[in-house]
C-alpha cells in the first residue's frame, strides 16, 4: 500500500502573519506573545511551529519535553538557572532539554522557528 503524505510549507517564516498576540503568563514585564503551528506529528509528540514575543523579562521551563528553536529575528539573552548565558540573534541555534529552567530576557521582538519533543509519560 503506497500512500502519499504533505509537507508542511512556508515560504517565508520570517514575515508570515501570526495570530493576535496575548499576555505571556511567565512575563514579569506584561510581554505579549504569539505562536503558529505548522505541523504536528500524528501521535502529538512533535511539534513545529513559529513563536514571536515582544521585549521585556520572562521565566520559562522545559518540563517534560526538549526544544531546539532557530532564531530567525530580534535578539535576546537567555540565562539558565545556575549561571550560563547566552545571547541571541538572528541565525543562533539554541536547544534546551527537558528540565531546563532559566529566564528570558528579549532585548529586541523576538521571531524563532521550534521544534518541541514531548517525553511519553510511560517512557
Amino acid at each position: 500500500m503506497n500512500t502519499t503524505t504533505a509537507v508542511a510549507f512556508l515560504a517565508d517564516a520570517t514575515t508570515t502573519d501570526l495570530p493576535p498576540a496575548s499576555l505571556k503568563p511567565t512575563s514579569t514585564t506584561g510581554q505579549q506573545e504569539t505562536a503558529r503551528t505548522l505541523w504536528e506529528s500524528p501521535d502529538g509528540l512533535v511539534e513545529v511551529g513559529f513563536w514571536e514575543c515582544d521585549p521585556g523579562h520572562f521565566t520559562a521551563t522545559r518540563d517534560g519535553y526538549d526544544e531546539i528553536c532557530q532564531v530567525l529575528a530580534g535578539s535576546a539573552t537567555v540565562h539558565t538557572d545556575g549561571g550560563e548565558s547566552v545571547e541571541l540573534r538572528a541565525g543562533s541555534t539554541l536547544a534546551m532539554p527537558a528540565g531546563w529552567r532559566g529566564t528570558w530576557q528579549v532585548h529586541e521582538t523576538i521571531r524563532k522557528v521550534y521544534v518541541v519533543r514531548t517525553h511519553r509519560a510511560d517512557a
